[in-house]
């Protein structure tokens, strides 16, 4: 039985309530506390991007590479960063460029064609991060990719038995903030032997405030 939705809204409601007021908008964050996982086992070694109904909050830099007219659009539709065949040749002994790149983009977009060159030039880098990069087909639809990315977020278990990740922010409608923490238990809890039984605790928190425990 997924959380209930109830249970989700009253913790977000708390949560905001219990938050001091700030000069900013804080991040509200979840955390999921799993049990009975087994470590060495793929429930142990989770590592999703999740496709949320609503935005985080907060602008999610996406990266597209692309050649002729993917890239053209992709720079009209308002991408972070376009990198083009000839700069992710010369990128391919550029180690520091690598870095620079993998360290400030959030999310990677690829024409299909050029991935054995993104792998050769950037794979290094975004690989162990976890951010290689999703493949379209050079006739794909870069605007609506882009958009679709930018309510995507990266739920990786590191070392231990605990999943993180931002899902929303203060000035976020209490419903929008719910349904992104919905989608991703939803998805949790299908990669787990046990689903929701694996759960050990929810909490949400704001960024600087006290966490608050999600009934189950």
């Amino acid at each position: 039985m997924p959380l209930n939705i109830k249970n989700i809204l009253a913790a977000v409601k708390e949560v905001k309530n219990k938050s001091t007021k700030r000069k900013f908008s804080q991040s509200i964050d979840l955390a999921i506390n799993l049990q009975n996982i087994d470590m060495k086992k793929p429930e142990g070694r989770i590592q999703e991007r999740i496709e949320l109904p609503n935005s985080v909050g907060k602008e999610i830099k996406v990266c597209v590479i692309a050649t002729g007219e993917m890239a053209f659009n992709a720079k009209k539709s308002g991408a972070s960063l376009v990198i083009e065949r000839a700069a992710l040749e010369a990128l391919v002994g550029d180690k520091k460029k690598q870095k620079d790149i993998a360290k400030n983009y959030d999310l990677f977009i690829a024409e299909a064609p050029l991935m054995p060159l993104v792998g050769r030039s950037l794979g290094a880098s975004l690989g162990p991060r976890g951010k290689m990069p999703t493949p379209v087909p050079p006739n794909a639809n870069i605007e609506e990719q882009i958009e679709r990315h930018r309510k995507i977020v990266f739920v990786r278990m590191r070392g231990q038995p605990v999943l993180q990740c931002r899902v929303g922010n203060e000035d976020m409608a209490d419903k929008e903030i719910a349904e992104n923490v919905q989608a991703i238990v939803r998805r949790i809890e299908g990669k787990l032997k046990r689903g929701i039984k694996n759960f050990k605790s929810v909490y949400l928190k704001t960024s600087m405030g006290s966490a608050v425990k999600v009934a189950m």
